[in-house]
């Protein structure tokens, strides 16, 4: 394929705002299930999505075609932060976390991305993104058995939240074409209608608001240890990014690491997510799922994406699709996070695999130990403002032990 038609455009104007709509609605499902997981906004994520992907597409110079919203990486550390600092201060933690961003993407700029695989090898990543996943899994199994609802019985959870997570497994696994990139939104749509069945969906909310609305915009507030706790899960988010502008780049025969460069996307990335914690929403990351449907309909032009952004800022103006999405009950959400926080880990296990470093020697061995234990155990170290624990804890001893302890041959 040329780089012509790698790059042309839509056909015409009404075929650009069609396909920029699709690109939404590949992204919703995902896009909205980070805020109710977290207790953010969805209408707040709406917007900071879609403010997010045209601050990208500004850096980047309209260049990639890829989307930007919610990230999934964020989902357990959010929920710890907020019940452990409040929302006001997690997002504070979280416009930290985007300038992390925008610090390592001008250390990509001036230093290349030598120093950053050097820094942040296999042997740590991957078991920091096993922690990222599993440090809250109990989280996912009080919401599947009801134990975070007040109306909803064990068993009426228990059917909900197996039901949703059956139908996001058969449509993940045996799903095709389009169908195959919406299987959340299939599992918690399936979840919804048998509540719905069941009785269990009070329409109050919806009917008390009203059509139009501003979202409820949220301001930071700046506490250390919210920021400490926060910083560190940005380590991993940002390693991933490069693999996306690898993979979108794969699909359009461009490299994007080059042009318009691996600083820039990181910035952009940087940025959004600082701008979306400044109105009250989650993180931003490039969304696989937008790059799947780019690989499924071929258009790649980017300009497709600004459609996609404008689109999620209208909607997030209507009060009344914000209202529907909270009556969604929790065990449809705790079943499909059980799934969800599994596969983070499991991303974090295949990265430990595809090093092809033997998890036995005694120095890889001791840092992924120490970097499981303290961060699913719960280890904390500090206490008050400076208060170190989760995934900062276990992504800062993985550094230290990386850095301090001696090479050595693996064990055969």
């Amino acid at each position: 394929m040329t780089d012509t038609a790698a790059a042309r455009p839509a056909d015409s104007l009404p075929r650009t705002l069609l396909t920029g709509v699709q690109m939404l609605f590949v992204a919703f499902g995902a896009l909205v299930l980070v805020p109710l997981l977290t207790g953010l906004d969805p209408s707040v994520a709406l917007f900071t999505a879609g403010v997010g992907t045209l601050v990208f597409h500004g850096v980047t110079r309209v260049s990639v075609p890829v989307f930007l919203a919610s990230s999934f990486a964020f989902i357990a550390p959010i929920q710890g932060s907020i019940a452990s600092f409040g929302v006001s201060a997690t997002l504070g933690g979280l416009m930290a976390a985007g300038l992390v961003y925008v610090a390592i993407s001008q250390a990509v700029r001036l230093k290349g991305t030598g120093w950053l695989h050097r820094l942040l090898p296999p042997v740590v990543v991957g078991p920091v993104i096993m922690v990222i996943g599993l440090a809250l899994a109990p989280v996912a199994v009080d919401m599947a058995t009801g134990e975070t609802s007040d109306h909803i019985g064990y068993g009426q959870a228990l059917v909900l939240s197996m039901v949703s997570l059956l139908v996001t497994l058969v449509l993940a696994v045996f799903g095709r074409g389009i169908v195959r990139l919406v299987p959340i939104m299939g599992g918690i749509l399936t979840g919804y209608l048998l509540a719905l069945v069941m009785g269990l969906v009070d329409f109050t909310p919806v009917r008390e608001a009203s059509w139009l609305a501003l979202p409820a915009f949220t301001a930071p507030s700046f506490h250390w240890a919210a920021i400490l706790f926060m910083i560190p899960v940005a380590i991993a988010p940002a390693v991933e990014h490069i693999g996306d502008m690898i993979a979108i780049g794969s699909v359009t025969r461009r490299n994007y690491l080059e042009k318009p460069g691996l600083h820039r996307t990181l910035l952009g990335d940087g940025l959004a997510t600082t701008a979306a914690a400044l109105f009250g929403g989650p993180p931003n990351t490039t969304y696989s799922e937008v790059t799947g449907a780019v690989t499924l309909t071929r258009a790649f032009d980017p300009r497709i994406m600004l459609v996609a952004a404008c689109t999620a800022i209208a909607l997030a103006f209507v009060a009344k699709l914000g209202a529907l999405l909270q009556t969604i009950p929790g065990p449809v959400m705790g079943g499909i996070m059980t799934l969800l926080f599994g596969s983070i880990a499991v991303v974090g296990m295949n990265t430990l695999v595809r090093a092809g470093h033997s998890l036995t020697a005694p120095r890889n061995l001791v840092v992924i130990s120490l970097i499981l234990v303290f961060g699913i155990g719960g280890m904390q170290v500090g206490g008050g403002q400076f208060t170190l624990q989760g995934v900062s804890l276990a992504a800062l001893v993985g550094i230290v032990l990386n850095w301090v302890l001696p090479g050595a041959e693996e064990d055969e």
